[in-house]
């Protein structure tokens, strides 16, 4: 580690202590300057500037941070993801998929694929998986479980965009567009949903989760920073996407428990939808 990349990590660390001594002021000035050393935000400073309410709130996650946080997390990922915080939205989805639209799906996209939970459920169901992540190391663990045909490593609207440039005959449009704790990472979703549209066949389902908060704490808005540094989403803003991208047959709305946060339920919805 550089001494640049040291003083940052100290900078960040002594934040995180104030934060969690109650004392948000001093937290605050460390994270501006965590951002001022390093503007491309690997830390996440910025998002828990906005956490905090002493910071206006990014349009999503800087890349630099959902990288680093995963490339951290890889080794332990899926125990922490399943076992600690419960997260069970790729059963969930397989669950009912398998109950009332068990495809065979030609070509499966899945977005912030992780280390593959979600391609591991719906392998069975599709013919060819396509996975999509921004954590080399993720993507590595996702490789290992070879249940995806190809795997990338991009942030998710890049790619939509990039591969509906894409004038390769291989590069074709999707019938299965799966986005599993993605939005939780994304605040404004008009690009990421522009995206879906140009890259989904005819008839394409898109399934995905989100978390969302009380009525009280969205204030009011279409997304809103969380509590815990992801970011939140109102249903009706959601619905609004899904006609914007041209899912407008939506199957399921269904509220459910996204994971767990120190204990805590944090709600959410999981969204099927079939494109008109």
């Amino acid at each position: 580690m550089s001494d640049n990349e040291q003083e940052l990590a100290d900078t960040y660390n002594q934040a995180l202590a104030f934060e969690k001594e109650g004392q948000p002021e001093k937290a605050a000035d460390l994270y501006a300057k965590c951002l001022s050393m390093d503007p491309s935000d690997m830390c996440g400073a910025s998002v828990r500037l906005a956490s905090l309410g002493l910071g206006e709130a990014p349009l999503k996650a800087p890349d630099a941070y959902v990288a680093t946080l995963f490339d951290q997390h890889a080794d332990d990922f899926d125990d922490i993801l399943t076992g600690q915080l419960q997260y069970a939205v790729p059963m969930q989805v397989a669950e009912y998929l398998a109950a009332n639209a068990p495809g065979p799906y030609q070509r499966m996209l899945d977005l912030g694929c992780g280390t593959g939970l979600s391609g591991m459920m719906l392998l069975d169901m599709c013919v060819h998986a396509t996975g999509v992540d921004l954590s080399e190391n993720m993507i590595d663990k996702a490789d290992e479980r070879a249940c995806y045909d190809e795997l990338f490593v991009n942030e998710a609207v890049h790619y939509l965009q990039e591969w509906s440039k894409s004038e390769a005959p291989e590069h074709q449009p999707f019938d299965l567009l799966v986005a599993t704790d993605v939005l939780p990472y994304i605040g404004a979703l008009e690009d990421l949903f522009d995206g879906l549209k140009v890259n989904a066949a005819p008839n394409a389902k898109l399934v995905f989760s989100a978390e969302t908060l009380p009525y009280d704490m969205m204030e009011g808005k279409d997304w809103h920073i969380t509590p815990n540094q992801r970011f939140a989403h109102s249903k009706t803003y959601l619905q609004a996407m899904c006609e914007r991208a041209g899912f407008s047959e939506v199957e399921l709305f269904q509220d459910i428990t996204v994971r767990l946060e120190q204990g805590a339920p944090i709600p959410g919805y999981l969204v099927i939808a079939q494109k008109i």
